[in-house]
């Protein structure tokens, strides 16, 4: 989790740090953090309008163009040809629901998170339902 800590740091996210790592076999094997795609204007630039706007929290969140560090670690992994079958997924903050349906599609078979975002029932059962191991980290 001190790493995920530390990859957060890379974010380019005005409003929120969030880190992701992807293990395999006791390796990291990929990373990700919340911030605009690749090849897209970084948040801190002005690259997403919403970031930069006063919405609070959980609000209009369709029209930001960050892209979640569970999100980036999956993408991260597929742009390099890595496979993310049965990996563990840590992350600083628990996945929302389309990070969850990723997440599910990748294979990630186990999923540490530190503190509770927005975490709702329908991740929880979705990934009781695959079989993925839902754990906080202590």
């Amino acid at each position: 989790m001190n790493i995920c800590h530390y990859i957060k740091l890379r974010s380019n996210c005005i409003r929120r740090k969030v880190g992701a790592v992807v293990v395999k076999d006791n390796r990291i094997i990929s990373t990700g953090y919340n911030g605009t795609p690749r090849g897209i204007k970084n948040c801190f630039e002005g690259g997403c309008h919403r970031c930069k706007s006063e919405t609070s929290s959980g609000v209009s969140l369709s029209e930001c163009l960050c892209s979640h560090a569970e999100e980036n670690a999956i993408t991260q992994a597929a742009y390099y040809g890595v496979s993310l079958k049965d990996s563990t997924l840590y992350c600083t903050e628990s996945p929302c629901l389309i990070c969850a349906k990723m997440i599910i599609g990748a294979g990630i078979k186990k999923v540490i998170y530190e503190r509770e975002y927005h975490f709702n029932e329908i991740v929880k059962k979705l990934f009781k339902e695959a079989l993925i191991t839902l754990k906080k980290f202590c």
